[in-house]
């Protein structure tokens, strides 16, 4: 049995799709190579009926690809994991690392929260977060005890220890992460898989899009002058959204009002001896600065308002940040439109990737979206339902799934305690905040306990609760240090030596990061993460 029948008969066994049954399209045409593209491709090859489906990626050899050294979120692996691909195989391959969460420094000014860690969880945090959740309620009722995020979580210790979040066979802990990556090689990967497992690959250049009597995409006319037909189109063509935008003329939903970055600047700079399994965001005067540890190099990056500053003044300030302002390293320049399609989905198009809409890349959730949207239509041609109520039911999913993304990255912003620019002023005075984000600050500034109202699911869907008390804790938003009496018996119950003690030793059950990247073991299958954080 082939290797792409294994993964489908995998696939069905999670499906209840009766076997036999026609799909309810022949041919999906994908626009757009790139990672959203190829991983749109390679989703849409290996569903229950992936041998009859044919799948066409169109991609045009005029249009370069975005990518610039990224980062993801864990939901990857799973990806990886459903297409039988082992990380030893694509992680040399785009020059990939693995990635434990990120460290936001500069963000806040408050003494001894000037930097703070948001981790990627494991089974060994169980014993930790409640100590942690309790210490944070204790501080915002007045309390002096240590409550820094960093302190409760072993992926904090594993990323400033440079080891990898991968432990030895005789370790069964897992810890739930993501990776960092060169984005133009794992979609020329990805398309070197997707062609393998007989999805087809056209070079050519889309000239116009035809619409048919209903208003539907019928064809595509292509650099000379041939007609490329299918039943369905996917549309990953960039921010351009040649077919959801310009064809269709969905209309775009800015995020601006809350959202103030739009452009970025991608500069590489020489790898490190120690390859920390870490995103670092900085903040700089008008944005902040990324900093992603490939084997190869460091992507870096500024992410600003350009209603704030100029390309030449952030390319400037990236540089100095860098320690390269004479350095004749070339910096890309790129422009970012935030926000969403107000339809993901309209008539026989479904958007993916940056044409469907971005937030930022500061939580790396770009991949996320292409994934999850991926996985959707999906699901909907092996159901056959692809009515307007379906269309609906899937556009409801994905405005939420964008407004409660771009609430979780609105707090970074809103939360920040600088003071030294207009933009950073500008972002803790902004008003402009959805009624879900309100009540998750009201909650925390009223100390309250935040876990049960986002347990209920009140607001601050989209985020586990650890990420918000990450957050906000991290930022400390807490009585200021003066206010702070010392704490009852009751408060001070948790024995932070403790604390101490174990995340120390379980950090060192996991390896060096660089030397394991040199030899990747086989996963052996997934363990089961069972995480009991509410």
């Amino acid at each position: 049995m082939s290797e792409t029948a294994t993964v489908i008969d995998q696939y069905i066994a999670t499906r209840s799709l009766a076997t036999g049954s026609e799909p309810p399209i022949q041919h999906v045409c994908v626009v757009g190579g790139g990672t959203a593209g190829w991983m749109s491709a390679l989703m849409l090859a290996t569903t229950s009926f992936g041998p009859r489906l044919k799948v066409t990626v169109l991609e045009s050899p005029q249009v370069g690809i975005i990518g610039v050294g990224e980062g993801s979120t864990p939901w990857l692996r799973n990806f990886f994991d459903v297409l039988g691909i082992e990380e030893s195989e694509w992680m040399p391959a785009c020059h990939a690392t693995y990635k434990s969460g990120i460290t936001f420094q500069g963000w806040s000014t408050k003494p001894g929260f000037e930097r703070y860690f948001h981790p990627f969880v494991s089974m060994l945090d169980n014993l930790t977060m409640h100590p942690f959740v309790d210490n944070v309620h204790a501080r915002l009722e007045g309390a002096d005890v240590a409550a820094h995020p960093d302190r409760f979580f072993v992926a904090a210790a594993l990323a400033r220890q440079g080891r990898a979040p991968r432990a030895p066979a005789n370790f069964p802990f897992d810890v739930w992460y993501g990776y960092h990556f060169d984005a133009t090689l794992l979609g020329q990967f990805l398309g070197r898989k997707a062609v393998q497992r007989g999805v087809q690959h056209l070079q050519r250049h889309v000239e116009h899009v035809q619409l048919d009597e209903r208003g539907d995409i019928s064809s595509l006319r292509l650099d000379g002058g041939e007609s490329l037909h299918a039943d369905f189109f996917v549309d990953c063509t960039g921010f351009a959204s040649l077919l959801i935008g310009q064809a269709l003329k969905t209309p775009f939903i800015s995020y601006s009002e809350n959202l103030f970055n739009d452009a970025a600047i991608a500069l590489p700079s020489a790898p490190d001896a120690q390859i920390e399994s870490q995103t670092v965001s900085t903040a700089l005067r008008h944005g902040w600065a990324w900093k992603i540890p490939l084997t190869q190099r460091n992507g870096n990056g500024y992410v600003y308002s350009s209603a704030h500053c100029s390309a030449d003044q952030a390319e400037t300030e990236l540089r100095q940040h860098l320690a390269l302002l004479d350095a004749d390293v070339p910096a890309r320049h790129l422009k970012m439109r935030v926000g969403r399609m107000a339809k993901i989905w309209n008539r026989n198009c479904v958007s993916i990737g940056l044409s469907q809409g971005f937030i930022e890349p500061l939580e790396a959730t770009a991949l996320l979206f292409v994934q999850r949207t991926a996985a959707m239509l999906v699901e909907a041609l092996e159901l056959g339902d692809l009515g307007e109520a379906a269309q609906q039911r899937f556009n409801d999913g994905m405005r939420t799934r964008f407004e409660n993304t771009r609430d979780y990255i609105v707090a970074h912003y809103k939360t920040n305690s600088r003071t030294d620019t207009d933009y950073w002023r500008a972002n803790a005075e902004n008003m402009a905040l959805s009624p879900s984000l309100q009540g998750v600050l009201m909650t925390w500034m009223s100390r309250q306990p935040l876990a049960p109202a986002l347990r209920a699911g009140r607001y601050g869907q989209g985020y586990p609760i650890v990420s918000w008390y990450a957050l906000l804790a991290g930022m400390g938003i807490f009585p200021d240090a003066q206010d702070l009496q010392p704490p009852s018996a009751h408060q001070a119950r948790h024995r932070l030596d403790a604390v101490d003690d174990f995340v120390a030793r379980s950090a060192t059950n996991f390896p060096d990061h660089r030397g394991l990247l040199a030899d990747i073991p086989p996963r052996l299958g997934d363990k089961t993460l069972q995480l009991y954080l509410w």
